[in-house]
């Protein structure tokens, strides 16, 4: 899914948070945004960077992940459409984390300056993109929860809800049903686990009637069931489907 443009995406996103004024939208729509196409596993920006420019994924899949001195890699976050993984840029001029691409994606870079500049003239964005890094920060609590207390079925529960849950927000599930091109070895990144026991726990919730797979789709036969068995409470995301949450 891409919006007719990516301020037309960005636009969209602000709007789950509050209804824009023409003058804000007018704002949006004149931000300049290069697109730029990359392949999967390929590094967007990597630790020690110094950015001059934010990044909204128009299509596609990227992680946030950082790298252990014996170059283990532990993933912290996927971004779906719509997300802006990196927008701690604007004020932390050396990125502590890389990110990286997990399926092909067309990204709409933003330069700094021209979001300096839409942030001083217009508060409530201000809010809104101050708003999307404090949701970012409350996914990151609640990962960070399950792979200290978790066990690896519920962590992989947990996560299929939390993705389920997303992509429905932007219109990317149907029948239950969506697209998820997470290889096992980027999900064993990411639960903290093997691929080899990854795969044993997928095998254990498609036996256990949880799910259905077949290639990147992912369907969930027993949603209820799902999230008993990651203990789910989709609190933390901090949805705002009818504009008051």
């Amino acid at each position: 899914m891409m919006a007719r443009s990516p301020q037309a995406l960005m636009i969209r996103k602000l709007e789950s948070i509050f209804p824009l004024s023409d003058e804000e939208k007018q704002a949006l729509e004149s931000l300049p945004v290069q697109v730029v196409t990359f392949k999967p596993d390929q590094d967007i920006v990597r630790v020690g960077d110094r950015p001059s420019q934010c990044f909204m994924v128009l299509q596609g899949f990227t992680c946030v992940y950082k790298l252990t001195t014996e170059g283990k890699r532990q993933i912290v976050a996927f971004h779906i459409p719509g997300d802006m993984p990196d927008l701690q840029s604007l004020h932390l001029k050396v990125l502590d984390n890389s990110i990286a691409t997990v399926s092909p994606c067309t990204l709409g870079f933003i330069p700094h300056e021209a979001l300096y500049d839409l942030c001083t003239r217009h508060h409530r964005i201000t809010a809104a993109l101050w708003r999307e890094t404090l949701v970012d920060a409350s996914i990151f609590r609640e990962w960070m929860t399950g792979i200290g207390r978790r066990e690896a079925y519920h962590r992989m529960a947990h996560l299929l809800c939390e993705m389920q849950v997303r992509l429905a927000m932007v219109g990317l599930v149907e029948d239950e049903t969506f697209d998820l091109p997470i290889t096992q070895t980027e999900l064993a990144d990411a639960i903290g686990a093997s691929t080899v026991h990854v795969n044993r726990v997928l095998q254990e919730m498609r036996a256990d009637g949880l799910i259905r797979s077949r290639g990147t789709q992912v369907q969930i036969l027993d949603w209820k069931g799902l999230m008993e068995a990651g203990d789910f409470d989709p609190l933390y995301l901090h949805l705002r489907r009818d504009g008051n949450a």
